[in-house]
């Protein structure tokens, strides 16, 4: 019987502190200390950005670069994990990965679902057609009634051709490189994508063509993406973000990667 009131004592003293302790959320930031790793979503076919290297597995970009720069602030290893615009979302919000680090855009659908920090670099949309295709000679061209537009799966670009396109047929591709091997082989006429892409895609093909948008045409916000809520996490990538900018690694690296054009200050 002695035990049996000890037992009703402890539960009446404790049980409120166990049930408070059961209940507390940890900030990202405390998971990520204390796993001693950042786990990094990125798109590793992303010129410029996330880019692997198909023959030496080598990641490069200047998302690569300021994610290594963030896990040594952070004082824990970075481990990336593979992802792509399509799959993006459900990667962060079912805990796959801590942050999404591959320019994501900040579009009202994302927003929704995600949450992002100030962006840190800005693009508009490009064309990438044939050196021999005469019809689409110039950005106008793009939409016509023969013309075929190819766009990846759950990038930007599909929303935005979604929405302009009036009259091109939009082929909508969700392996790799399937939209540069449509308009390569002739089934499609152009394909869309952004300036750090482009950039690096000329230099690497000699078959291709950049045609650019008139000065007008909307250009959408990059930044990293994380999931809702957790302000502790959010206001540490938005203090990291604000240094990369103050400190000039974020101009180092762009500089690298052919991309200063495009940093937001």
């Amino acid at each position: 019987m002695h035990i049996y009131y000890l037992c009703l004592l402890f539960t009446a003293l404790f049980s409120p502190w166990l049930s408070a302790a059961e209940n507390t959320t940890f900030s990202r930031l405390d998971k990520v200390a204390h796993a001693d790793a950042l786990r990094v979503c990125i798109w590793p076919d992303y010129y410029s950005i996330t880019y692997r290297n198909p023959k030496t597995q080598q990641l490069s970009g200047i998302d690569i670069d300021m994610a290594n720069a963030l896990g040594k602030d952070l004082g824990v290893a970075v481990h990336f994990i593979d992802s792509s615009f399509a799959t993006l979302i459900d990667d962060i919000t079912q805990d796959h990965c801590d942050i999404a680090m591959f320019a994501v855009g900040i579009t009202l659908a994302r927003k929704t679902k995600l949450r992002f920090s100030q962006p840190n670099l800005i693009s508009g949309v490009f064309g990438i057609t044939t050196k021999s295709n005469r019809r689409i000679t110039q950005w106008s061209d793009i939409d016509k009634p023969d013309s075929v537009v190819a766009v990846a799966k759950g990038t930007l670009h599909e929303a935005v051709m979604k929405e302009k396109l009036k009259s091109a047929q939009l082929l909508i591709l969700n392996t790799p490189f399937a939209r540069e091997q449509e308009v390569q082989s002739g089934r499609a006429d152009v394909f869309m994508t952004d300036f750090p892409y482009s950039q690096q895609f000329l230099t690497k093909s000699d078959w291709a063509r950049r045609v650019s948008p008139p000065n007008n045409y909307p250009k959408t916000p990059y930044a990293y993406a994380m999931q809702p809520g957790d302000d502790d996490w959010h206001n540490r990538i938005e203090k990291f973000v604000r240094d990369i900018k103050k400190d000039g690694r974020l101009l180092t690296s762009a500089k690298r990667h052919h991309l200063e054009a495009i940093i937001v200050p």
